[in-house]
């Protein structure tokens, strides 16, 4: 049985029109230790009582396990009439979430031996790769790797950790940054800025079947897309490394 543990509301902003970054803290002194690309569950209840839970993956920036009263930060997308989004919209500075964890695969695995990582992501989807930083640049120093990181959005100001994925591109030179933009570009873009969706700029970097694992995060149909998109050039399956995030009410 999962073990719950209370998180308390330490800070809030917007990241983009419908999605709040949030920060809290483990409040009863114990550690949650996690790998980068995991992710925690929420657990409330809908108005008639019934029992409900979320999951959202963990944005933290640590080398290492988290511990107590460190920092635990999550993206939660709003959803016009969701029973979650109404439970976050009423939590105020200092409130309490019930949570447990953490789960989940979707991790960089000690074993890897490839040259490059090809992420690619949509929305919040891109939450676990920034959680993944500092283990990428322990890798770019000890293996020499290449990453691209692939990130999809309508429009400007729906891309959210671009600071921190810039920033990072900016002092290492073997990590770059392709923001794409369905709809509308930025007025002065990134010179990495793509228009279209991220599946239409993947060809553009030669996925190789040796050299490349790959890890897709966000929209289903992304995900779907370039999943059949990745297995056509011939790059075995284990190397593609999947997580769907679909919006609940």
């Amino acid at each position: 049985m999962a073990v719950h543990f209370p998180l308390k509301l330490v800070s809030s902003r917007m990241v983009a029109p419908t999605v709040r970054h949030l920060v809290f803290t483990r409040d009863d002194g114990l550690p949650l230790d996690f790998i980068p690309g995991q992710f925690v569950q929420v657990h409330f209840h809908y108005e008639d009582g019934a029992a409900a839970k979320r999951s959202y993956s963990l944005a933290t920036i640590h080398d290492h396990a988290l511990g107590p009263g460190e920092a635990v930060e999550i993206a939660v997308s709003y959803v016009v009439g969701g029973a979650a989004t109404k439970m976050f919209e009423a939590l105020e500075v200092g409130g309490h979430i019930d949570a447990s964890g953490p789960y989940g695969r979707f991790c960089l695995l000690p074993g890897d031996t490839n040259k490059r990582y090809l992420l690619i992501g949509t929305g919040t989807g891109v939450t676990p790769y920034r959680a993944m930083l500092p283990m990428l640049e322990k890798a770019m120093s000890e293996r020499g790797i290449e990453v691209v990181l692939l990130f999809g959005a309508r429009r400007p100001e729906e891309l959210i950790y671009a600071e921190d994925f810039e920033a990072f591109a900016a002092t290492h030179p073997n990590f770059r940054f392709v923001p794409c933009f369905s709809r509308e570009m930025p007025a002065h873009p990134h010179p990495d800025a793509r228009r279209g969706y991220v599946q239409d700029a993947l060809p553009e970097f030669a996925p190789n079947v040796e050299n490349d694992i790959a890890y897709l995060c966000g929209n289903p149909v992304m995900v779907d897309t370039c999943f059949e998109a990745l297995k056509t050039t011939g790059l075995p399956i284990p190397r593609i490394r999947r997580e769907k995030y679909i919006s609940s009410k």
